[in-house]
């Protein structure tokens, strides 16, 4: 029965306090206010409590009723409401007028909410939250820079502009990006052309010649033996027949010409950059171009050519890796070559490629690619002689061209680490300039060393013995 007393006791006390409370407002502390001590009493903004003094006072006020404002529930407790960020105080009088003490009100961000919903969207995430003045500080580590971004548009909804990042991201956020530029280019040339002449001129007679390949008509007469022409220019791959008839001279001159050609072009730089950060490689040269001014002033601009290649990874979740691109291969081409006032400009042939693109570690992306057939075959004749079944041959010429090129573009991207020096290998690690017994007497202008540790030591292991390597038909 006692028991029963003692529950009954306590619901009704809860009740009397709740009928008290104002409507929609929770007290979350309780403080009681001692008298000639000055208290610190911390309110959540939009959010009230409740405090308790140990005597009864008479009169309360508050410094900075825009900061926090408050309410008598009593003649011994106090509802104080935080309304802004700030510090203000409130002091409370007895009947005589004399000071009780002064309170000291901080009123700050409500980040319990924001603590919870920063749980919700990352859970896996060591982030510590606290309010500094009227703003809110992150610390702590997170996983990456795209979840550290996230806390920070967060917190800016709970205190626009007033959030200060003391994050730090942990995990491989270095980004070695390897480029393989691969080129083959193949070229295929076919002619046949023929010249025909006829001399009667040792007889008092009139010299007749035809030519299909720049030869002139006099060629018997010039003295133009197989792999030269009147006008001085090579003819490769020539035959020339002559034979007398009576009194004439007949010559003919064949040329046949078949010229095959093939080009490799191989680069592969390799960059290391911060993830968010802009890396540029350069391997190659600046090939200076005059730039008219005014007044006639000339002044020379230097273009870069060679291996270039400029990037920007972003490190997302998950190990993704968000690459900005753009890679180039140059160099001087004569064929494309610009003459004026005896000044010679050379051209540039060029492969380049700019994009974005998300991988993985490890992950290779073919990011352009090229397949190009060019084609071109002329056919010249003697009119009507041409159209002659079989004879005609001599009077006709045919050149057949056709160039091949296939370029590809791979990308691969490695998430990297820092490593010791002693692990990474060097080309000049294993030559070893000679003496000079062997650079005079021996003619060696390098000795192969086998470093038996580091990374070098490691290379060395690797070594072929017999014939390897590639082979091309």
């Amino acid at each position: 029965m006692k028991y029963r007393n003692v529950v009954a006791a306590a619901l009704l006390g809860f009740a009397v306090v709740a009928g008290t409370s104002p409507t929609g407002v929770h007290a979350e502390q309780l403080h009681v206010v001692r008298k000639g001590a000055g208290r610190d009493l911390s309110v959540a903004m939009n959010r009230a409590v409740v405090v308790e003094s140990e005597v009864p006072f008479a009169e309360l006020s508050i410094a900075n009723p825009s900061i926090a404002d408050f309410s008598t529930l009593s003649d011994r407790t106090i509802y104080v409401l935080g309304k802004t960020p700030g510090r203000t105080t409130l002091t409370l009088l007895d009947e005589n007028g004399r000071l009780i003490t002064n309170v000291e009100v901080h009123v700050s961000a409500d980040v319990s909410e924001f603590k919870e919903r920063l749980r919700q969207i990352l859970p896996n995430e060591t982030i510590e939250v606290r309010t500094a003045n009227d703003g809110i500080v992150l610390s702590g580590t997170v996983s990456s820079t795209p979840r550290m971004q996230r806390a920070l548009d967060l917190a800016e909804r709970y205190a626009p502009e007033r959030v200060s990042n003391l994050m730090s991201v942990s995990g491989k956020q270095q980004v070695m990006l390897k480029v393989r530029f691969a080129e083959m280019q193949r070229t295929v040339a076919k002619s046949l052309s023929s010249s025909l002449a006829i001399d009667g001129l040792s007889t008092g007679g009139l010299g007749v010649g035809v030519g299909t390949n720049g030869i002139a008509s006099n060629t018997i007469a010039a003295g133009v033996t197989p792999g030269t022409s009147s006008s001085g220019e090579t003819n490769n791959g020539a035959m020339f027949f002559g034979f007398n008839a009576g009194s004439t001279q007949i010559g003919i001159l064949l040329q046949a010409l078949e010229s095959k050609g093939m080009v490799r072009t191989l680069a592969e730089p390799n960059l290391t950059a911060l993830s968010g950060q802009e890396a540029s490689f350069l391997a190659g040269g600046e090939y200076p171009i005059p730039v008219s001014q005014e007044n006639g002033a000339i002044t020379v601009e230097f273009k870069p050519f060679g291996i270039e290649l400029d990037f920007i990874p972003r490190v997302l979740d998950d190990d993704i890796i968000n690459l900005e691109l753009a890679a180039a291969v140059s160099a001087l081409d004569s064929n494309s070559s610009f003459s004026s006032n005896g000044l010679t400009i050379s051209g540039f042939s060029r492969r380049d490629a700019k994009t974005t693109v998300a991988l993985r570690d490890g992950e290779s992306f073919a990011i352009a690619g090229l397949l190009q057939d060019d084609f071109r075959d002329s056919s010249g004749q003697v009119p009507w002689l041409g159209d002659v079944p079989v004879l005609g041959a001599l009077f006709r010429s045919s050149d057949y061209q056709r160039s091949q090129t296939e370029l590809v573009i791979i990308v691969t991207a490695h998430l990297v680490t820092p490593t010791r020096g002693e692990a990474l290998a060097l080309p000049t690690d294993r030559v070893k300039l000679p003496s000079e017994a062997d650079l005079f007497l021996n003619g060696r202008v390098a000795r192969d060393v086998r470093p038996q540790s580091g990374g070098a030591g490691e290379v060395a292991k690797q070594d072929f013995s017999g014939s390897y390597g590639y082979v091309m038909d």
